[in-house]
């Protein structure tokens, strides 16, 4: 590693840390001629799959983008800035377990999809809605009732703040205390 402030080829390690989650290693070193210190991070560089995009074009994989369509989709949304975090590194390793070398970007959108169902049923369908181009109501109206008959009994976000209750299959909504 060179030095950054004389350029110098040899630094030495003075410490070593691991981050929380054990993604990245900060490394503390010194450079042998000037004596500067300075920190680096090293992490894991991993081949992710290029992206085949629905025109043709192939594009590296960018999870930057996929936060930020994440971000959109919960917009006002009672979901957490830990819980965004988990389910782009769940799409992450689904595409590392891929093994393929380019992946179609419908297929990366029913990763996000698959995740956001999980995550909140809102989010859910406000990027199910643009990334399955829904063209009118009906096309909402069949997303959630389909949604409603695969989640009987589970636990739905509230619409407005307020105490999260079951999801009630028969009233077609989750309701408020």
């Amino acid at each position: 590693m060179h030095c950054p402030f004389c350029q110098h080829q040899d630094t030495k390690v003075i410490d070593s840390r691991a981050s929380e989650d054990g993604a990245t290693i900060r490394r503390r070193r010194e450079c042998e001629a000037c004596g500067e210190r300075f920190s680096t991070l090293e992490t894991i560089e991993l081949k992710l799959p290029v992206i085949i995009k629905g025109d043709g074009r192939r594009e590296p994989f960018d999870a930057r983008k996929l936060r930020v369509s994440m971000d959109r989709a919960l917009h006002k949304r009672l979901v957490s800035e830990e819980q965004v975090e988990a389910a782009v590194r769940a799409v992450v390793h689904q595409l590392r377990m891929t093994t393929e070398r380019e992946i179609q970007s419908r297929r990366v959108g029913e990763f996000v999809i698959a995740e956001l169902r999980k995550l909140d049923h809102v989010g859910f369908v406000r990027f199910a809605s643009v990334y399955r181009s829904f063209e009118d109501i009906t096309d909402f109206r069949e997303e959630l009732d389909r949604l409603e008959r695969d989640l009987p009994g589970e636990t739905q976000l509230p619409l407005l703040s307020g105490e999260v209750v079951p999801f009630d299959k028969g009233a077609g909504k989750g309701r408020k205390r």
